[in-house]
C-alpha cells in the first residue's frame, strides 16, 4: 500500500461511515440520528468532516432531507461494502472463539452440488472437523462473478464461457444426457444427436443455466430453436415435469442417476462433443487462500491427481486403492 493510500485510509472514520449509511438509507439527517442515539448535530458535524476529507460534497442538503450527489452515490457502495465486510469478520472470528478453527465460502453450481459435493464435503469435514464451510448453490456465472468479486473464496462449476482472470483447476467430469419418459420414441435409438431433441417440447433448467445456455447455442448452431414448454430451477423438478409429459429435458448422467424413484424415466446418451464437461475449481490465486481454503483444494483435487497416477502405472501393477476415498460412488465419478 502506497503512503498516500495508508494516510487515506487513517483519515475515514468507520463511524462516520455508518453514520453515512443511515442518512443515505433514511433520507434525513434526524431520522438518522434518532436510529443511532446521537444528536442530529454531531451526525451533521460527522458528514461535513467527511466531506472535507474527501474533498467533494456527498450529499444535496434541503428541507425535506438529503439527496445523494454523484460521489455520494460511489461513497455509498465502497460503505456499505467496507461494513458488510467488517461485519462479516466479526462473525468469522467469533467462530474460533467458539472452536472453530477456519472458514471457506464456496460457492457452486447445481451439478457440482447434486453430483459431486455431498460425498466429497462430507469427508472432508470428517477429517477436518474445525474447519466450518458456507456453501452456497448459484449458476455457473454467477460462481465466477463471486469469486472475481471476493464474495466467494473458491467457486466449482462448468466455465465453458471462460473465467476470465481467474485461476482454474480441474475438479470432476460429468456428461450430459436426454431424459424422456420411458417408453418415448427418442429412447429406442440408443445414443442421439441433440438435433433430434428439437422436434420435442423441453423442459430447461434456468435461462442462464450452463446447461440451458449450450443447448440454445447447439440449436442456433443447427438454424433451429428450442421448443421450451417450461423453465424449472431444479433437477427433481425437471424430473417431475418430464414424468407428467410436459417434455424432455438435459441434465447431467450422475444426477439423474441419483435420483432414484423421481418419475418413470430413461436417459439417452448425447453424441455432441458439448455434452462432455468438466467442472473446475476457480479462484483468483491458489496459492494465496487462506490455509483452510488450500487444504480444501487438495482434498477435491485429490481424486483427479489419483486417477492419473493409476493411469500411468504399469498394466501388470495393481492399482493401489485411493487412501482417502469416500464413497463408492465418488470413486465412480
Amino acid at each position: 500500500m502506497k503512503s498516500s493510500e495508508r494516510n487515506f485510509a487513517r483519515r475515514i472514520d468507520l463511524t462516520s461511515l455508518q453514520l453515512f449509511v443511515a442518512v443515505c438509507e433514511l433520507g434525513s439527517i434526524g431520522k438518522a440520528a434518532e436510529r443511532e442515539f446521537i444528536a442530529a448535530s454531531a451526525v451533521s458535524k460527522r458528514l461535513s468532516d467527511l466531506e472535507a476529507t474527501l474533498d467533494t460534497p456527498l450529499l444535496y442538503r434541503h428541507t425535506r432531507g438529503v439527496d445523494l450527489t454523484p460521489a455520494g452515490e460511489s461513497l455509498l457502495h465502497h460503505a456499505r461494502s467496507v461494513l458488510f465486510s467488517l461485519e462479516k469478520m466479526q462473525s468469522e472470528l467469533s467462530e474460533y472463539a467458539d472452536g472453530v478453527r477456519g472458514h471457506v465460502r464456496v460457492h457452486a453450481s447445481i451439478s457440482a452440488i447434486v453430483q459431486f459435493l455431498p460425498e466429497d464435503l462430507g469427508a472432508f469435514t470428517r477429517e477436518h472437523s474445525g474447519i466450518k464451510i458456507d456453501l452456497e448453490e448459484h449458476l455457473s456465472t454467477e460462481v465466477v462473478r463471486a469469486v472475481q468479486e471476493g464474495a466467494a473464496d473458491l467457486g466449482i462449476c462448468n466455465t465453458a464461457d471462460g473465467a476470465g482472470d481467474l485461476q482454474v483447476l480441474p475438479y470432476r467430469n460429468d456428461k450430459l444426457v436426454l431424459i424422456a419418459p420411458r417408453g418415448h420414441a427418442l429412447c429406442a435409438q440408443g445414443a442421439i444427436k441433440f438435433e433430434a431433441a428439437l422436434d420435442y417440447d423441453q423442459v430447461g433448467l434456468h435461462s442462464n443455466s450452463s446447461i440451458y445456455l449450450a443447448m440454445r447455442e447447439a440449436a442456433a448452431r443447427l438454424g433451429r430453436t428450442i421448443k421450451l414448454r417450461i423453465h424449472v430451477t431444479g433437477l427433481d423438478a425437471m424430473c417431475r415435469m418430464i414424468h407428467n409429459g410436459l417434455g424432455v429435458g438435459v441434465m447431467p448422467q450422475r444426477a439423474f442417476e441419483l435420483m432414484h424413484g423421481v418419475g418413470e424415466l430413461e436417459s439417452v446418451p448425447l453424441l455432441d462433443a458439448w455434452a462432455e464437461r468438466q467442472i473446475q475449481l476457480v479462484a483468483r490465486d491458489f496459492s494465496t487462500l487462506p490455509l483452510t481454503a488450500r487444504l480444501l483444494v487438495e482434498h477435491l483435487t485429490l481424486p483427479t491427481t489419483q486417477a492419473a497416477m493409476q493411469a500411468a502405472l504399469p498394466r501388470t501393477a495393481p492399482a493401489k486403492p485411493a487412501k482417502n476415498a469416500a464413497a463408492p460412488a465418488r470413486a465412480a465419478a
